[in-house]
């Protein structure tokens, strides 16, 4: 199970383009209403979630995933159940997943420490100890971070293949004729 934060201004294509690589290899993976069960992003586009940020079994949980959008990134900062949720994924040893500005938040939680990361151009200085590349999607261990919303596939691919193995995520990027890969 995946579970995907949504708060209000959360960026559309961080969110759906990986949800959607995922349930095509396979994955249960299901959107998370951090402000209740139709949460809109910052394009104006509203998406119905699967459940609320309250109804979520992390025991269940392989991975959760925060797409960037400054005002859904700010949004799940002020969930505590949400934050709570992000160090007990982290600290039980699963899959923590953050695009564009929300890197940032998993470096407050103390997440991103030590562990080579990507994020948006520009939010560097708020990164805290950690290394910076400029990688489309980089994983590290249990920590995977993307860029920007231009490279959702990429780093959807790389969620995919860390849950279900490079085989599954070729299949899927082929089946998708998305032949402008590279991470």
């Amino acid at each position: 199970m995946v579970y995907i934060l949504l708060g209000t201004g959360f960026e559309e294509m961080e969110a759906i383009t990986p949800c959607d690589i995922l349930r095509r290899g396979g994955v249960d993976a299901r959107f998370v209403g951090v402000n209740g069960r139709v949460v809109t992003g910052g394009h104006g586009i509203a998406v119905g979630c699967d459940l609320t940020v309250d109804e979520m079994q992390l025991a269940d949980a392989e991975m959760i995933v925060v797409p960037g959008g400054l005002g859904g990134v700010a949004s799940v900062e002020a969930c505590e159940a949400a934050t709570d949720a992000l160090k007990r994924m982290w600290q039980d040893g699963k899959f923590v997943c953050a695009i564009c500005a929300a890197p940032t938040l998993l470096a407050k939680l103390g997440i991103t420490a030590g562990k080579t990361v990507t994020c948006y151009p520009g939010c560097e200085a708020e990164m805290g100890d950690c290394v910076i590349t400029r990688k489309k999607a980089v994983r590290d261990g249990n920590l995977i971070c993307g860029q920007a919303a231009g490279t959702a596939a990429e780093f959807g691919f790389l969620l995919l293949e860390a849950l279900k193995g490079t085989e599954t995520a070729e299949n899927v990027r082929k089946g998708m004729v998305f032949t402008n890969a590279g991470i």
